[in-house]
């Protein structure tokens, strides 16, 4: 199975966007599961459903920066890399989506309004665009850190 493939089937059984995308690498990220989804749940819904940059994305500049980013303050050429990459990582989303922004991606579709993530049912998986926008943003990050391992 292919990280793309693992991050959409990882939405489909809950998870949400940026855990989907973060969990999908373990891999090659080196995170247990668990850490990987603790650290990645406040990210779905745009940040804490307030719609903001998609979860997916986030997720992925997750897996980018730790498979390829900096740790020294004073590596200038490190952030430089890291801040490209994720340049890269966004114009590529934006071409194939339209936007990294949640409230735009999800424009159209009807939501349940409020602070409270709605409940998983085949019509709210009908409905939305987040299994096809995690498996896109997994295909993406594989491909800016060299395919599938």
């Amino acid at each position: 199975m292919t990280h793309a493939e693992k991050a959409e089937a990882n939405f489909r059984q809950g998870y949400n966007c940026a855990q989907s995308v973060l969990l999908a690498f373990g891999d090659m990220t080196g995170l247990d599961d668990e850490t990987a989804l603790r650290v990645s749940s406040s990210f779905g819904g745009g940040l804490g459903r307030l719609r903001e940059v998609c979860g997916a994305v986030s997720g992925a500049c997750m897996v980018l920066g730790l498979v390829k980013g900096y740790t020294d303050p004073d590596d200038r050429e490190g952030k430089r890399a890291q801040y490209r990459l994720v340049q890269e990582f966004a114009e590529r989303f934006r071409e194939q989506n339209g936007s990294i922004v949640c409230r735009e991606l999800l424009s159209g579709v009807q939501t349940v309004q409020g602070r409270d993530p709605e409940e998983r049912t085949q019509s709210y998986y009908k409905k939305r665009p987040c299994p096809a926008l995690c498996r896109c943003a997994a295909e993406i990050a594989e491909a800016l850190l060299g395919g599938n391992r």
